[in-house]
């Protein structure tokens, strides 16, 4: 019999629909149940795509011995990570205080009041590796609740205590400046790794918004050792596992320095970030490697991700049945030579064998291999490549699927709007700013709703309950920026402008910090707060980059304040962990540069307007359009006559105007070009 998830919209949740846990989703009337029974709440944290919650769930949700125990003795309140990042990130925070690490499945022991007092990840179905099984931390927690209730009580009073003083004062230090970035970026060469590109050792995750910092640095400063930093990584990436050689598109991270072998979900915001920056790297350097991955990569998202509502779905499972039925981790995307020959006969196999670093040992589980190049540096036929790579991909479009997690999160289609809009844009590709314009006219459609508040997640078109927070106001405002870039269309500045206006309204503090969550949202043990920078651009600093480039679009000193403000973070965590303020530090590049403000007087596509797109400049704004309305449209159009009737650029900063041109190299040029 179905429990209470089958209600729900999250695909995580109706993973969960059909397990003999009575399970809640998060709300008042669960913790009211445990208040009534007066029993403990266990809250489970997880995601669709999650390898290790399948597991757990496999082994204990859907075990009815265990499921009786929990039932009789608990409220299970079960929460898709992604659509509650709040409760997500304040019970996440407990769990690495107490324990000093953190992941999913997440499993927390709360009282009725929601205070946390027993924490872990995984927990195994019998005693293994020092660990108790589920069952006997169910039975001991539920004894120290029926037994030792002062104690328990005592533990939960001392953990809220601790995270309620964890507030975080950096706003008001003042914006980060040369000397914070110089100290960033020799705290990255540190921990460089020269061998193999990216940051630190195992497990290796694509640095997507260093790299942007580093190409912006490089953009301002000429610095070669940044762009060398930057081109290599990508280069390492882009040839290794973590890449899909055969259907574009990266997995989540990479469980050795190598990027051989990766952890093999793929994520949306993964893929937009990426696809963004390997599109700036072409932009700095030409890099026909870095066009191809780019336009891939794009063309992934598009292929694999969209959603028949014109959103993009939020992530691809690692797991998938193998021949035998079997699910298994990568088993869509694994070869071993054998296959590669039934696939392309035996010459062919052997050519992509040795291509692709296919080997007999295999480079992955039970003799398979990651697809990778094995880049020893000889020519090859590149239409030989390309006959094997469609072949391998029909092959494998035959193989049994990667489980898809449909529901459309609003910060991560912000992202792949960017990603579209530009990579569109680069390659003339106009179905890719489409594809972009789509998404966003559905986040405008679905989840705006009447009163400018964004939802967090829709699903088939329908609006989930929960509300925005801050990474989605911030990531929904740059996508929304960089479509009105490219498209010239000064609607999407409109609606940027109103989420920045929610976000000057609901989620700033004292002094310039920002919270997670709005004002007037539900109240949990405490208001999560987190500036760094780790999968996804922090709320914090997302926002920043979006008040900051609406602020150079409109000249608003409200926004541009707020910006500065916000940037404190960066000034102080820059120089102690650049990996993880990575967009924060490339917003800081943004505010040492100007940003600069581009009005193209002429038409949308036209020579100038592409010229302008492609300025390195760090985070550079342009606006694009003719005729007596585009002013209309776009502050920055106001008073911008043609000059000799030609059509014609302006570039100012910091209240500065340069000579007008209609001179496209010139413009280039003055873009950093």
């Amino acid at each position: 019999m179905a429990n209470r998830l089958a209600q729900t919209t999250s695909p995580y949740l109706l993973q969960h629909a059909d397990n003999p846990v009575d399970w809640w989703p998060w709300s008042p009337d669960a913790f009211e149940e445990a208040r009534r029974r007066d029993v403990p709440v266990l809250l489970s944290v997880g995601y669709a795509s999650c390898h290790w919650c399948h597991v757990m769930a496999h082994e204990s949700f859907e075990d009815e011995t265990v499921a009786a125990y929990l039932n009789e003795r608990f409220v299970a309140v079960k929460v898709d990570r992604e659509e509650r990042p709040d409760v997500d990130a304040v019970y996440m925070e407990a769990v690495q205080a107490a324990t000093g690490h953190g992941g999913w499945p997440m499993t927390v022991f709360l009282t009725p009041d929601a205070e946390p007092f027993y924490f872990g990840t995984y927990f195994p179905p019998e005693p293994r590796h020092g660990s108790p099984s589920f069952q006997q931390v169910l039975e001991g927690v539920s004894a120290a609740w029926s037994d030792r209730r002062e104690e328990v009580a005592e533990v939960a009073g001392r953990i809220v205590a601790d995270l309620a003083g964890r507030s975080l004062a950096h706003g008001g230090d003042g914006v980060p400046g040369e000397p914070e970035v110089a100290q960033a970026l020799l705290g990255l060469t540190r921990e460089y790794d020269d061998q193999h590109g990216g940051f630190g050792g195992a497990p290796k995750f694509p640095p997507s918004m260093a790299v942007e910092f580093l190409l912006r640095h490089y953009a301002r400063t000429g610095s070669e050792g940044a762009l060398q930093m930057a081109a290599d990584t990508c280069s390492a990436m882009a040839r290794g596992g973590i890449y899909d050689q055969l259907g574009g598109g990266f997995a989540r991270y990479s469980v050795d320095r190598e990027w051989v072998v990766p952890h093999f979900e793929k994520m949306l915001y993964d893929n937009a970030l990426l696809c963004r920056v390997y599109a700036h790297l072409w932009r700095t350097t030409g890099s026909a490697e870095a066009r191809r991955i780019a336009l891939e990569t794009a063309d992934f998202m598009v292929r694999e991700l969209r959603t028949t509502e014109g959103g993009f779905a939020s992530a691809l499972d690692a797991d998938s049945e193998d021949a035998q039925g079997k699910h298994v981790e990568g088993a869509f995307y694994v070869w071993t030579p054998a296959q590669l020959r039934a696939v392309l006969g035996e010459e062919d196999g052997a050519f992509a064998a040795a291509y692709f670093g296919v080997t007999e040992a295999g480079t992955f589980e039970e003799g398979a291999s990651v697809l990778q190049l094995s880049g020893d540096g000889r020519p090859v036929d590149a239409g030989r490549v390309a006959d094997v790579r469609a072949r391998l991909l029909a092959a494998r479009e035959e193989r049994s699927r990667p489980g898809r997690d449909d529901k459309v999160v609003a910060a991560w289609n912000g992202l792949a709007i960017a990603a579209l809009a530009e990579t569109g844009a680069y390659f003339d590709r106009p179905d890719l700013v489409e594809r972009a314009t789509e998404a966003a006219d559905l986040l405008v459609r679905v989840h705006l709703g009447e009163v400018a508040r964004l939802t967090r997640t829709s699903k088939d078109g329908r609006a989930g309950t929960n509300a925005g927070v801050l990474e989605d106001y911030g990531d929904v405002a740059e996508g929304f920026l960089a479509l009105a870039a490219v498209t010239g269309e000064g609607a999407w500045l409109e609606f940027a402008g109103f989420l920045l206006d929610v976000v000057l309204e609901q989620f700033t503090g004292e002094g310039g910090q920002l919270y997670d969550t709005a004002h007037e949202a539900e109240k949990l043990i405490r208001r999560p707060q987190d500036p760094t920078d780790s999968a996804t651009p922090a709320g914090w600093t997302a926002a920043a980059g979006a008040l900051l480039s609406y602020a150079a679009y409109t000249g608003s000193e409200a926004h541009r304040t707020d910006a500065e403000g916000a940037l404190g973070v960066v000034k102080a965590l820059a120089p102690r962990a650049p990996r993880f303020i990575g967009w924060g530090l490339a917003v800081a590049e943004a505010l040492l540069d100007g940003p600069r403000e581009v009005a193209v007087a002429g038409p949308v596509g036209g020579e100038l307007h592409r010229t302008a797109l492609l300025g390195r400049a760090p985070g550079a704004v342009v606006a694009a359009g003719e005729g007596p309305g585009a002013g209309a449209e776009f502050p920055l159009l106001v008073d911008r006559p043609l000059v000799g009737g030609a059509p014609t650029a302006y570039v100012c900063r910091h209240f500065v105007c340069d000579a007008p041109t209609t001179d496209a190299a010139e413009l280039a040029v003055k873009l950093g070009g």
